[in-house]
């Protein structure tokens, strides 16, 4: 993205922020609702930023299982942070979580009224199978001002509900965290029940598989008075909702008690676990795990609050290893909650949503920091090693070596002896292949006689199992290892400029389910290896190899871009802004919000990604300014607003350009890409 539409979060040397007007055009950002009446009045529909803070992937795999579920509160800093900038910010380090596959349930906190999760989490949570829960939040003096006006009769307690449900269902995300801490007149009490009762039933009307989550606060008689566990002064709530979040202070024998009380609701019972530790059982932090023991013994769910306190409080040695490591704890006392692929087309680059740069195709067209959690790709189900000097392959998510796609890569990085191999788990899947053959590519990046292939693991429906290798060099030492052994071919539009290779193959297993996605690490057998012994070495060499992204797909579904011409762009006057740029006199900045859509009128989310770039183009139409084309950002929705865009003199006009993105991981050929036009009134 440009300098101009990258954002970081304030610090407290910054001078204070203009009054926020959000029905002003500005960057793009997530914000809360912090009023009654801005709630009733739906003013937020009316906002600028409204239509940029639509997540645009649906939920997968909506249904729960019958076991124990893990809630994970989000809660970083107050929120609204480096997250907030729905187009990306410029914080390399910005906080993002990619353990997905470890949870079920994911809130959005804050403590403003109504915390609306930017779109950002919902679409990457989404990806992963995981829900997407808002808050609503009333607490302390204001907040009894509030009950009482939300509370006053049942009518309004149905308003408020319907409004809240109509924000959830209109931005795409699954319902609600409820969290009253407040002390009521127990005349209220029932109005309270109605709000609850009536947020539920109108939530899943509109959204079946939605959650609305009371949070174990104000009791039935009105107190205010945490209980810790599930029992007769909160079980009333849990009784017309979809679960109750228990206070974090509960002690060894409560999750029991609780699950008692739940009956057959037992996995609707999310014990708190506080990650700061605060008074939690076990005293969370890096011992999160010993509450978690007593929970998965006692088969009830889990709701951890506040894992930001890894990055809020600078776990050492570094974010992305303290992260690693502190999930594998949740991982070894819960296990993997969430396979995928499970569906086709299956692409995955390994992005995290922050980088030092950005590529496409093996290009770079970025290379400054950067972050966005909406560009996750599919989380790898890499095994966490604490060991400091490990022997062999080290596997990890790299984001400094340039990437194939996106901003990450994985890199497999160590020695390894001639003629043998290391095998490692990037996906946990439940892939049910069909009668179509499917096409399986990968991009890989190696240095030389460090070669990398994929092991596909299937499983029948009478349970015989297969193991696949594809292995394009040196497959000869791998016969009897596995059950079958296929050289992909490679494909010839390989960017050889960067070194990446692309290799591709058609394998048929109707009826099999993919159930494991493997990287093989391989040397070939050397040719000198008597030579290697005489002089007394090991056989072991250095490696090094790097997989850039993955693609599982059947060849109908090799979608075809619209044509340029088949698509509407547009760049409204309103949203068109000059301003001459400070300091010079020879050129100006550029705000202007694009928009784009199909003539036809279908706007179904076929696309899930849009790349957006510019190009300056000169007096004579021909001639370029600063290079070709220019990177701007990426869009999940079908707009985009671009920012103090720079615009040289000479510059006759813009030409803005919205490369498709394909599920499968493609991107359109920039010429045959919509564009937009903009004239300028720069003199040269």
């Amino acid at each position: 993205m440009s300098d101009s539409n990258r954002h970081q979060s304030s610090t407290a040397n910054d001078p204070p922020p203009p009054p926020f007007d959000p029905s002003e055009p500005s960057v793009p950002i997530s914000y809360p609702i912090k009023t009654l009446q801005d709630l009733k009045s739906r003013v937020y529909f009316d906002s600028f930023h409204y239509p940029f803070n639509k997540s645009s992937v649906p939920l997968q795999n909506s249904a729960f299982p019958d076991r124990p579920r893990m809630l994970v509160c989000h809660d970083m800093k107050g929120g609204y942070v480096d997250d907030k900038w729905v187009q990306g910010g410029t914080n390399a380090d910005a906080y993002a979580i990619w353990h997905w596959y470890l949870m079920d349930v994911f809130v959005y906190f804050s403590h403003n009224l109504v915390t609306l999760p930017p779109p950002c989490w919902t679409n990457t949570a989404h990806k992963h199978g995981v829900k997407v829960l808002g808050t609503f939040i009333i607490e302390g003096a204001k907040g009894t001002v509030i009950a009482n006006e939300l509370l006053s009769t049942k009518e309004s307690a149905h308003l408020y509900a319907e409004l809240l449900k109509e924000l959830a269902v209109r931005l795409g995300f699954d319902g609600w965290l409820l969290n009253m801490e407040v002390k009521m007149d127990i005349g209220k009490i029932p109005n309270l029940k109605e709000f609850i009762s009536h947020l539920t039933d109108t939530m899943h009307s509109s959204l079946p598989a939605s959650l609305v989550i009371w949070y174990d606060s104000v009791t039935i008689d009105g107190r205010l008075n945490w209980q810790n566990q599930l029992n007769q002064k909160n079980k009333p709530f849990f009784d017309i909702c979809d679960g109750i979040f228990v206070d974090y202070k509960w002690k060894e024998d409560y999750p029991k008690i609780s699950a008692a009380a739940a009956g057959d609701r037992k996995y609707d019972v999310y014990m708190g676990i506080d990650v700061f530790g605060r008074g939690t059982f076990g005293d969370g932090k890096w011992n999160t795990n010993v509450a978690l023991d007593v929970l998965k013994k006692d088969d009830v769910s889990a709701a951890i609050f506040a894992p930001g306190w890894i990055y809020e409080k600078e776990q050492p040695p570094d974010f992305q290893t303290a992260q690693n490591r502190w999930w594998s704890l949740v991982e070894k006392s819960w296990g993997v909650l969430q396979n995928y692929p499970k569906m086709l087309p299956f692409y995955s680059n390994f992005d995290q949503g922050h980088g030092s740069h950005i590529s496409v195709k093996g290009e770079q067209v970025l290379k400054s920091p950067w972050n966005n959690i909406s560009s996750q790709g599919f989380q790898p189900f890499l095994k966490f090693d604490d060991n400091t000097n490990p022997d062999g392959i080290q596997v990890n998510v790299d984001f400094k070596q340039v990437s194939y796609s996106g901003g990450g890569n994985i890199t497999f990085k160590g020695t390894l002896e001639d003629n043998t191999h290391f095998i490692t788990k990037l996906f946990q899947a439940e892939l049910l292949l069909g009668d179509l053959p499917v096409i399986i590519t990968y991009s890989v990046q190696s240095e030389k006689n460090s070669l990398m292939g994929l092991h596909l693991e299937l499983s029948s429906a009478t349970k015989e199992t297969k193991s696949l290798l594809l292995a394009s060099k040196g497959a000869n030492q791998f016969s009897g290892k596995f059950g079958e052994v296929i050289v992909p071919r490679q494909v010839k539009n390989t960017p050889t400029a960067s070194g990446w290779v692309i290799l591709e193959t058609g394998i048929a297993m109707t009826g099999y389910t993919i159930t494991g996605i493997n990287a093989l690490c391989y040397r070939p057998e050397s040719k000198n290896r008597s030579l290697i012994l005489e002089s007394g070495s090991d056989g072991q060499a250095e490696y090094f190899a790097v997989l850039g992204d993955i693609t599982i797909k059947t060849s109908e579904q090799n979608l075809d871009f619209s044509q340029s011409s088949s698509w509407l762009v547009e760049a409204p006057a309103e949203y068109i802004k000059w301003t001459s740029s400070s300091g010079s006199q020879d050129s100006k900045t550029l705000n202007v919000k694009l928009s784009w859509k199909l003539k036809d009128g279908n706007n179904n989310p076929v696309f899930p990604k849009f790349n957006i770039y510019v190009k300056k183009l000169a007096k004579n139409q021909d001639a370029l300014l600063e290079g070709t084309h220019e990177y701007l950002g990426s869009a999940q929705v079908q707009a985009f607003y671009v920012s103090d865009l720079v615009v040289p003199s000479g510059t006759d006009s813009l030409k803005f350009s919205i490369q498709l993105c394909s599920v499968d991981g493609r991107t359109q050929k920039l010429d045959d890409a919509p564009f937009f036009v903009l004239g300028t009134d720069i003199s040269p």
